[in-house]
This record gives C-alpha cells, sequence and structure tokens, in this order.
C-alpha cells in the first residue's frame, strides 16, 4: 500500500475506532478474585499480609463509586446512533461495567446488546448521534499479501495503534483461549495478518485500503513473531442483520460433541471409516449427544459416525460446524450416518443455540 494511502486511510478510520474500558466493583474483586490474582505488593511477608496490602492497593485504584479499571479492549463505529463492533471476550464479564472512549476523548457507558455464541464478536450501543463510523466490506475478494491496517488501544497502554501489514493466509483454524483458566475454544475461518496485532487491540478493526472493514483483530499465536487473526467480516454482518430482525445473535444448533477422524484417529480407533465427525464425549461428565437436542431427537448416538452433511463429505478440513455456519434455524439437514458397520440417513431440524 502506497504511503500517501495508508495515511489517508488512518486518518478516515481513526474517528470511529474506540477504547473499552473494563471496571468492576472494588468489593466483587476483593470477593472473586483469589489472593495469588492481585497485584504483587514487595514487602509482604505472609499470605494474610500480602492479601491485605494488594486489597489497599486496589481501593487507592478504586474510584468514588468503588470502581476499578481492570482491562481494556478495542472496537469500531459501525453505525451513526453508535452501534460498536469488538470481540466477545473482551466483554464477557457479566459483572463488570464497560466504558466507551471515543477518539475525540468523550466517555459513554456501553449497553452489551449481543455476543455471538460461536464467534469471538459481541455488538455494543452507546447513546450518541451523528458519529463517524466505518462501512462493513467483504471478504470473498480477499487475496493473499493485499495489504491492511489494523487499529486499535495496544496493550491497554497506546491509544489508535497503528500497524501495517498484508494477509499472510485465509480461513485459518486455530484452538484458543483467553487466559490459563478459560476453556479452550475452536476459532476457524480467520483471516492470518502479519499486521501487528497485541493485547488491548482485541476488537479493533482489520481494515482494506479502502477504509472498509474485513475482520475484527481476535487473536495472536503466543511467542510467535507476526502472526495475528482477525474474524471475517462475513460473520460479523450476520450477527447484525441477526440483531436487527431478532433482537439478538441466531445459530442454528445440532447437539453433538465429536472428533474429526484423520488416518491416525482410525487406525487407533479401529474405525470403519478413513473420515466423518466421531459422536464421543469429551470428558466422563459430558454427553456425546446433548440432551433434548436436535440430534437426540433424530436418533444419533455416542460411536456414530456423521459421514455427510446434505450430501456432503466432511473431513478434518470441513467439519460439521463449518457446515452449520451457513444454515439458519430452523432449517432441516441430512445426515448420512455409519453405526456398527451399516450407513443410514435420517433427517434433523436445526433449533436456536441457547
Amino acid at each position: 500500500m502506497e504511503e500517501k494511502r495508508v495515511v489517508a486511510t488512518v486518518k478516515k478510520v481513526m474517528p470511529a475506532v474506540v477504547s473499552i474500558v473494563i471496571a468492576k466493583r472494588l468489593e466483587d474483586l476483593e470477593r472473586e478474585m483469589p489472593a495469588g490474582h492481585y497485584p504483587f505488593v514487595p514487602g509482604a511477608s505472609n499470605e494474610k499480609k500480602d492479601r491485605e496490602k494488594k486489597i489497599r492497593m486496589l481501593s487507592m485504584m478504586a474510584d468514588e463509586r468503588h470502581m476499578v479499571e481492570i482491562g481494556g479492549g478495542s472496537g469500531c463505529i459501525v453505525s451513526p446512533d453508535g452501534l460498536i463492533l469488538t470481540n466477545k471476550h473482551v466483554v464477557d464479564d457479566v459483572n463488570a461495567e464497560y466504558t466507551v472512549i471515543l477518539n475525540d476523548g468523550r466517555r459513554f457507558t456501553a449497553k452489551i446488546l449481543t455476543r455471538d455464541p460461536i464467534n469471538d464478536v459481541a455488538i455494543l450501543k452507546i447513546e450518541a448521534v451523528k458519529l463517524p463510523f466505518l462501512k462493513l466490506g467483504d471478504t470473498k475478494n480477499l487475496e493473499l499479501g493485499q495489504g491492511v491496517i489494523a487499529i486499535g488501544n495496544a496493550l491497554g497502554m497506546f491509544k489508535n495503534t497503528v500497524s501495517l501489514g498484508i494477509i499472510s493466509g485465509l480461513s485459518r483454524a486455530i484452538t484458543a483461549q483467553i487466559d490459563p483458566h478459560a476453556p479452550r475454544q475452536e476459532m476457524r475461518g480467520l483471516i492470518q495478518t502479519d499486521a501487528a496485532i497485541n493485547p488491548g487491540n482485541s476488537g479493533g478493526p482489520l481494515v482494506d485500503g479502502n477504509g472498509c472493514v474485513i475482520g475484527v483483530n481476535a487473536a495472536i499465536i503466543s511467542g510467535a513473531q507476526s502472526i495475528g487473526f482477525a474474524i471475517p467480516v462475513d460473520e460479523v454482518k450476520r450477527d447484525v442483520s441477526d440483531l436487527k430482525k431478532f433482537g439478538r445473535v441466531r445459530r442454528p444448533f445440532l447437539g453433538l460433541r465429536y472428533i474429526m477422524i484423520d488416518e491416525s484417529l482410525q487406525k487407533k480407533l479401529k474405525l470403519s471409516a478413513p473420515c466423518g465427525a466421531l459422536v464421543i464425549r469429551e470428558s466422563p461428565t459430558d454427553a456425546a449427544v446433548i440432551a433434548d437436542s436436535p440430534a437426540e431427537r433424530a436418533g444419533l448416538r455416542e460411536k456414530d459416525i456423521v459421514l455427510t452433511i446434505n450430501g456432503n463429505k466432511l473431513d478434518e478440513d470441513h467439519p460439521i460446524q463449518d457446515f452449520l455456519e451457513n444454515m439458519d434455524v430452523g432449517s432441516v439437514i441430512e445426515l448420512a450416518i455409519l453405526r456398527n458397520g451399516r450407513e443410514f440417513r435420517t433427517k434433523v431440524t436445526l433449533t436456536e443455540r441457547k
């Protein structure tokens, strides 16, 4: 991307990029956080003394309402009346308060309108009008090597940090974890970029040379350099559309826990199919087929192998979730099932994921 074009695009995009501040009540922090999670205090000789000093430190950080800032992220305005996109993991704590800081310094309390249960996307709303906003682009024609710009609140400290890079990969799949105590989440269809994405950039926009949003910055690979990921804007557009139609994000639900079969798994478990989705529980306390789900009503069982969906073959590169993403709540799908060496077909009506 030419320098003049980069400068022009940044000037165009910057007014619509926001910082998101996360705050919690001091009392909640004292109750929720283990002693080891409090800030380190030099000179504390024992656990009780350490905890007391740490609580005093948090008290000094609290404002007149006893609110303490505990983190932050980024976002972008996508409508003049204050609709804001960010990551779900930025605003995942239902007990926290979220404040949006505009580029001009104005502060607004944010209302969480919806959190996407599948993709790491959330939509916020602030009470303001005539705001600068960004247009949502299209990811269908993205190409490797195409120039992109990432903007966000890097490390929660450096407001409106601009990173220039290219699209390094498309349709990437990773397993992400917000912190060591959080569950792992598989994320698919991501845009890979070498534009620097740091903690705090989460939720900020990845834009093309025209200043249109093509992705929401979401993740980095720990220990790697110049490997960042963004959620494609096409997924975001679907969320916005659902919100306008239904007042929430709606995602289809099948009700299976499964693992995709590859050559190694087939040999290890002596499976009769070289590919497909093996219905299996994740732990002894899980159910492979979720109770009262469409899959249970269709008669699916643990150790079944789902071979196809609507005639489309399932394999490592084409798991069940990829097909469900293109379905609607209420869609009827046909599954080819292999059970005890016998293949049969069954139809399933997808319901809404709760």
